[in-house]
């Protein structure tokens, strides 16, 4: 069977926009509100995310097909561009392979784009494969992804959850909450004031025991990063995220020793593959790493960043993705928790973080999330959000 098996097709979909990309939401949503970006300089782009285009590209959907009628699918960022690349580039790599060759499909997809690729959307496309592949397989053999991986090595994964309301996410039975920081250096004294009073409630309404994490997005600059760490140090923080641009290692260099261990300086969520990864660990400048791995290149390619972080000592915590990363901090013992995107509106209920895209995705019970036994991922797509990716215009 193993020899006799081919992928016979690949599709590649967008996604209708009431089920497109996590980012895109209806106004009045937290997640495109007023939180600080890169471009939080323009105050013309300062009250929503959406203002700039961080919804702009949409959801991609691959799907392979193999000759015994199995099928698979995988989910990234990257919308009729990255369907694009994925239908008229990498396709040639997947249609008349055996769904066991995913380490060669991995290594030509990752090749043939050298010369316009490395990072970005072209990784997004090669990662929605890849899990599309991995999903198919576990399919074919009739086993979880986490199964394929090695196996689990827990039970159940504790969650943190991300989003305005820490008070609700301990309502909830979450080890913490990472709040979305909202003013960076352009909002000067008085954002900066803001951001403190945000952290101060928000302490005062969970407590000591509860985890709190600021997620900076790529806002800052040092000396602010380091004046805000400063003035929430009484608010004892876990973590604080992502502060500079991905390629500024020299900054999370600085930033780290200057704190030393009051607070962990994390990072990774828009870096991809090994290598770029292998710079983040051998500069010192995360004390543990966030890879996505709808974005950094799929499973195949987080299992060797983890394996090298591993090798660090380093804890790999993936951003978001849901069921994709899942099924990945099963098998990791350098993975003890997972994040859970509150994808309400007002980060009040628990809701699926694909929705509606995703049928079937497993959220947290408790703070907890169990995987069931079903075969590949273990969810299934909702046919009904799902355009074909035509030419682009």
């Amino acid at each position: 069977m193993k020899q006799a098996v081919k992928i016979v097709q690949l599709r590649t979909y967008t996604v209708a926009r009431e089920g497109s990309d996590y980012h895109a939401q209806e106004a009045g949503h937290w997640i495109v509100g007023e939180i600080a970006t890169p471009m939080s300089r323009y105050p013309e782009y300062r009250q929503s995310r959406s203002s700039w285009g961080l919804d702009v590209l949409g959801t991609v959907v691959v799907e392979v097909e193999a000759s015994d009628g199995t099928t698979g699918f995988g989910v990234s960022t990257g919308g009729p561009l990255a369907a694009w690349i994925v239908s008229h580039h990498l396709s040639r790599f997947i249609v008349g392979q055996s769904p066991w060759n995913i380490e060669k499909m991995w290594d030509q997809m990752y090749r043939a784009t050298f010369y316009y690729g490395r990072k970005g959307i072209v990784l997004n496309a090669i990662s929605a494969v890849d899990l599309a592949l991995w999903d198919l397989l576990g399919h074919i053999r009739q086993e979880p992804v986490y199964a394929m991986l090695g196996g689990a090595v827990k039970e159940e994964i504790p969650c943190y959850a991300t989003g305005p309301r820490p008070d609700v996410a301990k309502a909830f039975g979450f080890i913490g909450g990472k709040l979305p920081l909202p003013y960076g250096p352009a909002s000067g004294d008085e954002g900066l004031e803001r951001n403190v009073a945000l952290f101060r409630q928000a302490r005062e309404q969970v407590g000591e025991e509860f985890w709190l994490m600021a997620d900076c997005w790529m806002a800052l600059d040092l000396p602010y990063a380091v004046e805000l760490s400063r003035r929430l140090a009484p608010y004892h923080l876990k973590w604080i995220e992502e502060c500079f641009p991905p390629d500024d290692f020299w900054a999370y260099q600085s930033f780290r020793k200057i704190l030393g261990s009051q607070i962990l300086v994390s990072t990774g969520e828009h870096e991809a593959t090994r290598w770029g990864f292998k710079q983040l660990l051998e500069s010192r400048a995360a004390d543990f790493i966030q890879p996505d791995v709808s974005w950094c290149g799929g499973i195949t390619e987080l299992t060797k960043i983890a394996d090298l972080a591993d090798a660090f000592g380093v804890w790999v915590i993936p951003h978001g993705s849901s069921v994709y990363s899942y099924h990945f901090v099963m098998t990791r013992t350098n993975s003890p928790f997972a994040e859970f995107l509150m994808m309400h509106k007002d980060a009040t209920e628990i809701v699926p973080m694909f929705s509606p895209l995703l049928a079937g995705e497993p959220v947290p019970q408790k703070g907890r999330i169990r995987l069931s036994d079903s075969p590949g991922f273990g969810v299934e797509l909702n046919r009904s959000v799902l355009n074909p990716a035509g030419p682009l215009p």
